[in-house]
């Protein structure tokens, strides 16, 4: 009898693991039906035009979460929540589902795909550095910087410009993190840095902004390639950004894709030259 009753309990242990896994399962299905119900969804934002941007009322706009309300909307899912976090942070806010998704400026590398589930490719950009007029070190790769012992480059922390500078062997006390764009323009301009490095459209909008004729951006980086983000998703639910790829999928092929992004400056056609599995790929 005790053998028995031992028996019983272990398979409902199983039993229950069973389930709870099916629950979970069937949670993570539906979780377009959640969003739905609760009439918004929560993303992770830089304020980095003109990936993204966040206006003294705290209204939230940008190619990038432009075009993902526009999506939600086709999904039933009416609004857009925006928390504005630093690159470093997003993953991990996806992943503790602190957000739903990532609209910014998240470029996709092989260790990101591993983490998260992204959408197919949105926004496309080259890299580059906002330097003094005249670019008086004549930097024009990161193993520029390297060579240059004095040299210090900022860069946002989490960002692949922090990555790009280690690889190409730029010491880990030269590698200024600047929490937001215009932190970094500041630390360039007082003189704190010599260079700040950011993609192409981010650093053009940041000196037009910014009145500065002082500054000038360098473009393209030569050791940088070309990014794209897309919309990031927790791995969980792919189903979720399965649905989300299918109505970007629409909207590429039907030209709204392009009248959303191209006037920020960003190309519908690099966009679509590629894919998500090339890029989660690439090294």
């Amino acid at each position: 009898m005790k053998i028995a009753i031992n028996i019983t309990s272990a398979a409902s242990v199983v039993l229950l693991a069973t389930l709870a896994t099916a629950n979970a399962s069937l949670a993570e299905d539906n979780r377009l039906e959640q969003l739905k119900e609760q009439g918004f969804v929560r993303v992770a934002i830089a304020n980095e035009p003109p990936y993204t941007a966040v206006s003294a009322d705290g209204k939230v706009s940008g190619a990038g979460p432009d075009v993902a309300r526009a999506i939600f909307k086709k999904l039933g899912v009416p609004d857009v929540v925006a928390s504005i976090s630093e690159y470093g942070a997003m993953i991990p806010g996806v992943q503790a589902r602190r957000f739903d998704a990532v609209t910014a400026g998240l470029f996709m590398k092989p260790e990101r795909c591993a983490a998260v589930a992204y959408s197919e490719p949105i926004l496309c950009d080259g890299e580059g550095f906002l330097v003094k007029k005249g670019n008086p070190k004549g930097f024009k790769t990161y193993k520029d910087i390297a060579k240059d012992t004095s040299a210090t480059v900022g860069v946002p922390g989490g960002g692949v410009q922090e990555k790009m500078a280690l690889s190409a062997g730029v010491p880990r006390e030269r590698v200024i993190v600047a929490p937001d764009a215009q932190s970094g323009l500041k630390m360039l301009q007082d003189g704190r840095l010599d260079l700040y490095a950011l993609p192409i459209l981010s650093l053009n909008d940041l000196k037009k902004k910014s009145g500065d004729e002082t500054i000038e951006v360098v473009a393209p980086v030569g050791d940088a390639p070309v990014g794209c983000d897309g919309t990031a998703f927790n791995k969980a639910d792919t189903a979720l950004r399965d649905a989300y790829d299918v109505e970007l999928a629409k909207m590429k092929k039907s030209g709204e894709f392009a009248k959303i992004i191209e006037p920020y400056g960003f190309s519908a056609e690099i966009a679509m030259s590629t894919s998500r599995e090339k890029l989660c790929a690439a090294k």
